[in-house]
């Protein structure tokens, strides 16, 4: 083997797209902050995202102007990352849902698997080191041999293509059609193979060494054994999965469902900039989606009736709290779902969340003051501050 110096050193930086968020790369450093202080403060955590074959772009400068060119970080390789096949899931797209013996059925959908790539994030001076899990994505299809033998090459990888695009690039070109297609598949993708993860821990929790393995058969401690901070609007969809996953796949009623939910979920908006305030097509998240449209609708009408109890007559107010907004095209606001869906919501300085409070989303904190709080952002020194002020940093570390 070769030492361990000559490896790390060489290795291509996975950037900020490498384990941020499939949206706004400005998240990137954030979520590389919250490992790296979770891991220094000995809180145990897993840090999920997608392990896209192309992250933020490379930048080369050609006469005076930024040239931006595909960044291959992965052509030779990672040195820090083991790929954990042992805990492939499946992931659904597409199909159609129906009742069937007092449940809802979502069949005749499109299989795509997700394959985890695990990095270890050691904390500092402690001996806790927590994992980042960066997911994958495979075609459920074999190469289609007889494809290839009558000469149709193209048809022969166009299925395996079309499922493994959803982690090929950061950026797709979400401005037509096709691309804010890739992009939603992304974010659900993304969603859905973390739950099911996380939810495959929870119940696989195994007692003190030596211990038998214990198995948990019920949710009841799963709101004090798991918290997952929903970074901006882009997972947001880990709300209606969750709740899908309870309730369809754990047989779970919605009330129960909706109460373990509630409790696991918090939301940290970045930004008020339009694309940390996503919205989705109602026609494209229904045809992508069509169980998870269902549930957002069922989370609206519950989520309006509070409203209309709150506050009798005021027709007004509806709208404005509405989950689906009905013009000029009828669209679901991530950011309203990641408020109803949580148990907290912050901004991440002092005057962004009074901001939030005041204006962007002064009606919901008239519904729920108490959700709204403040978390100011910050940096971590032993990398960031290292890398852009080193005098700074050695000042510090003088101290």
């Amino acid at each position: 083997g070769a030492p361990l110096g000559d490896g790390p050193e060489n290795g291509e930086d996975e950037g900020e797209g490498g384990g941020g968020p499939p949206g706004n790369w400005r998240l990137g450093r954030p979520a590389a902050v919250f490992q790296d202080s979770m891991a220094t403060m000995s809180l145990p955590a897993y840090g999920y995202g997608l392990r896209y074959e192309y992250g933020i772009f490379a930048q080369r400068i050609r006469n005076g102007m930024q040239e931006e060119l595909p960044e291959d970080w992965l052509a030779l390789g990672d040195p820090w990352e083991i790929a954990r096949p042992e805990f492939t899931v499946s992931v659904h797209f597409y199909g159609e849902t129906r009742w069937e013996n007092g449940q809802v059925v979502w069949d005749g959908t499109q299989r795509v698997l997700a394959l985890p790539y695990d990095s270890p994030v050691p904390g500092y001076r402690t001996a806790t080191v927590n994992t980042l899990r960066l997911w994958s994505a495979k075609s459920s299809k074999n190469f289609d041999l007889s494809y290839f033998n009558h000469g149709d090459y193209i048809q022969a990888v166009l299925d395996r293509n079309l499922a493994e695009n959803i982690t090929r690039v950061l950026y797709p070109n979400d401005n037509i059609t096709t691309g804010k297609e890739l992009r939603l598949k992304q974010e659900y993708f993304l969603c859905s193979a973390s739950l099911q993860d996380l939810i495959r821990r929870y119940k696989g929790w195994r007692g003190p060494a030596m211990a038998k393995p214990t198995l948990r058969l019920t949710f009841k401690e799963f709101p004090d054994k798991v918290a997952i901070q929903l970074n901006d609007t882009h997972p947001t969809l880990a709300v209606p999965e969750l709740m899908r996953l309870l309730i369809d796949v754990e047989k779970m009623g919605w009330d129960d469902a909706w109460g373990i939910s509630t409790k696991v979920f918090a939301y940290t908006n970045h930004t008020i900039l339009p694309e940390a305030l996503e919205r989705w097509p109602i026609a494209l998240l229904g045809r992508v989606l069509p169980r998870h449209i269902d549930i957002i609708y069922e989370i609206n009408r519950r989520h309006l009736e509070v409203v209309a109890r709150r506050w009798p007559g005021d027709i007004g107010r509806l709208p404005r709290l509405s989950i689906i907004e009905e013009s000029p095209e009828r669209v679901v606001n991530m950011a309203r779902l990641a408020i109803v869906g949580s148990h907290a919501v912050n901004g991440v300085a002092k005057i962004h969340s009074q901001i939030l409070k005041d204006q962007t989303f002064k009606d919901f904190y008239e519904l729920w003051p108490e959700k709204f709080q403040n978390k100011t952002n910050g940096i971590t020194p032993r990398r960031w501050l290292l890398q852009c002020n080193v005098p700074l940093a050695t000042l510090i570390t003088e101290r």
